[in-house]
C-alpha cells in the first residue's frame, strides 16, 4: 500500500514539474539543428562496448568451464 501510494506521488509531481516548465523559444530554420545528436550517440558507443565486454567475458568463463568439466 505504501510503495503505491508514493507511485501516485511520484507521478503527480513530475507531471506536475512537467506543466511547470516554460515552454521552447520557437525554432528558426537558420540556426543550427536544436538536436543533441553528439551526446547521444557517445552514449550508445560506450554502452555497446561494456555490452560487448561483458558478453565476451562471460563466453570465456563458459568455455573455461566447459572445460574443467570435460576432464
Amino acid at each position: 500500500m505504501k510503495k503505491i501510494i508514493l507511485t501516485i506521488l511520484f507521478v503527480a509531481a513530475v507531471a506536475i514539474a512537467g506543466y511547470c516548465d516554460n515552454p521552447p523559444p520557437p525554432f528558426n530554420p537558420g540556426d543550427p539543428s536544436p538536436i543533441p545528436v553528439d551526446g547521444g550517440i557517445s552514449f550508445l558507443l560506450a554502452s555497446g562496448a561494456v555490452y560487448g565486454i561483458k558478453k565476451v567475458r562471460d563466453l570465456r568463463k563458459q568455455k573455461e568451464s566447459g572445460q574443467e568439466k570435460a576432464d
